[in-house]
């Protein structure tokens, strides 16, 4: 523990005996870990929501060649 700071010892001194009341051999998430939980699964509903959404309004079909090259004229000129 030499090369702790201060403050890393004076937390550690002060951790420890609370360590020792709880059970070493049973180890629980608690409320925080599942409020993370929640939070990520609400976020990942969210995203598939969102997802789902967008993938609705995309046009899958494939326009005409000629309709996109445009006026078979102005292909390849320039203007300069």
């Amino acid at each position: 523990m030499a090369d702790m700071s201060a403050s890393a010892s004076l937390a550690m001194t002060h951790l420890a005996p609370l360590a020792k009341e709880f059970d070493e051999n049973k180890v629980t998430p608690g409320v925080l870990g599942f409020v993370v939980f929640a939070v990520m699964a609400l976020a990942v509903w969210g995203l598939m929501k969102s997802m789902n959404r967008h993938m609705g309004r995309v046009n899958f079909a494939e326009a005409d060649e000629a309709a996109v090259e445009g006026p078979a004229s102005d292909t390849g000129k320039s203007t300069a």
